[in-house]
């Protein structure tokens, strides 16, 4: 779930079940099995990982996991109203299938609403409320985020959960995602020294996460879900499709098939297989974009199976 832009809806991660607020979800999914072949070599980085707090299972309900809710600011949603000024238009960054993401302003240490121009700016993405997808999406989020510390993922500051409404509240990523600087009409074209520097960053998220200290799985690694900050560092966000990563002697997990057309591995499509090496796929589609301007086809499409 990329911060500030649109994005198509997908389907929801299947290590989350049902939510102990009143949102009203099930979960149908068969227990996800194993298997022990030879393991694929991941990305390497000179550069060293920032501290990380140990990543443990997704928790199916949010408010008994104290290693998320510890770690996260729970907000009202009276306050998240009041920071993007009652969700007004001016404060829309952006609408996808998820739903709504707005511009807000919060006091950086009380974490409290403030008046536009004052304390921090931050992203607030809003869950709509028909969206039972979106709902196995943003507990995914939380549950991932809320765990996992590294300066090239999108931090998320908290989140809200009041009767029916789910929002996200994260740093706020100024320069938008990557996407829109390499196919947006109007938008500066990054230099080419940038474009290494933000490719090393997104091979150090990814190497983090497929470590033992994370062994997440990401599974949607594209341009719109890569963010840049204010100095073009380069940042994961939308986790609703990640999944823990094999554990053990176990070197691939089978899952149901999720992800985008055209940037999900073939034989995690055909078998339902799915490695850390995966995402090879992803980075071959997503160097094409980046060192030949060539965006995926536009007949790209969510894969559900």
């Amino acid at each position: 779930m990329g911060i500030c832009w649109p994005k198509p809806a997908k389907c929801a991660h299947a290590s989350s079940s049902n939510f102990s607020g009143s949102a009203k979800t099930h979960s149908n999914t068969k227990q996800e099995s194993t298997s022990s072949t030879q393991k694929s070599p991941m990305e390497t980085s000179n550069k060293p990982f920032v501290a990380s707090k140990p990543h443990t299972p997704v928790s199916s309900n949010l408010k008994a996991d104290t290693s998320v809710s510890s770690s996260l600011k729970s907000f009202s949603f009276s306050d998240l109203k009041n920071a993007t000024k009652n969700f007004r238009s001016e404060t829309l960054l952006g609408e996808g299938g998820f739903g709504c993401a707005f511009k807000g302003w919060i006091d950086e240490h009380m974490f409290a609403p403030t008046k536009p121009g004052t304390g921090i700016v931050v992203a607030i993405k809003k869950l709509k409320l028909e969206s039972f997808q979106g709902h196995k999406e943003w507990l995914a989020e939380v549950n991932y985020l809320g765990q996992l510390r590294h300066e090239n993922l999108v931090k998320l500051i908290g989140y809200c959960v009041e009767f029916e409404n789910r929002l996200l509240v994260y740093e706020f990523m100024p320069k938008g995602s990557l996407e829109n600087h390499l196919f947006k009409k109007g938008v500066q074209p990054i230099s080419w020294v940038t474009r290494m520097h933000i490719a090393r960053q997104v091979a150090q998220g990814l190497t983090f996460l497929h470590s033992l200290d994370a062994n997440v799985i990401f599974r949607d690694l594209k341009a719109s879900n890569i963010l840049l900050d204010s100095d073009y560092n380069a940042k994961l966000s939308d986790f609703g499709l990640a999944r823990d990563g094999p554990t053990g002697d176990n070197t691939h997990v089978s899952t149901r098939v999720v992800g985008t057309q055209g940037y999900a591995a073939p034989e995690y499509v055909a078998t339902a297989m799915l490695w850390s090496s995966n995402h090879h796929q992803a980075c071959g589609i997503l160097l094409r974009e980046y060192f030949f301007g060539v965006s995926r086809p536009r007949t790209s499409r969510l894969l559900v199976a």
